[in-house]
């Protein structure tokens, strides 16, 4: 079994997409598979301004939702592949917020643009923006189409820039 991660599950109870759900961590997207219910879910570290914590402030990690909705743990060596980030770089730092680039492993030609500021609510709010469609999106979700022979197609979905409709791409492989 995989070893739990106490703060991130205490975490998750309170979170919802793009609001801080721990004091120094703010959610991001989610990779959703056909294979089950669980969730690789990446998140970043801010620090108390919401300017991103660190040179390395981006993670991922598993919602193993099909064993509780606050069940998580961390990815496996052997998942970096499919799930982990190739490179991640923080672009700016200011005393309100900043940004990061970061590419996945999985998806090497589609860099994702996070910002960083603090809410009109004051909690961390944190943007992850991608090329969708041929145009700009605020990312919340890629889907894995799995079948025998490996990944049959990925679904990226995200908001328009004016959160007015959502935007797809379907990616063939």
């Amino acid at each position: 079994m995989r070893p739990r991660v106490a703060a991130m599950s205490l975490a998750i109870l309170a979170g919802a997409p793009h609001a801080a759900f721990a004091s120094s961590t703010v959610p991001l997207f989610t990779i959703a598979k056909s294979q089950n219910k669980n969730l690789v879910a990446y998140a970043i570290r801010v620090d108390d301004h919401c300017v991103p914590d660190g040179n390395a402030p981006v993670f991922a990690y598993w919602r193993m939702l099909e064993d509780g909705p606050s069940r998580t743990a961390p990815l496996l060596p052997r998942e970096q592949a499919p799930y982990g980030l190739a490179s991640q770089v923080v672009t700016a730092r200011a005393g309100n917020g900043g940004r990061a680039r970061i590419v996945l492993r999985a998806l090497p030609n589609r860099p994702i643009d996070i910002e960083t500021q603090r809410g009109a609510d004051g909690a961390c709010l944190a943007v992850p923006t991608a090329t969708i469609s041929g145009a700009p999106a605020r990312l919340f979700n890629v889907y894995v189409r799995l079948w025998l022979f490996g990944v049959r197609y990925i679904l990226i979905r995200g908001w328009s820039m004016d959160g007015s409709h959502v935007v797809t791409e379907k990616l063939k492989r």
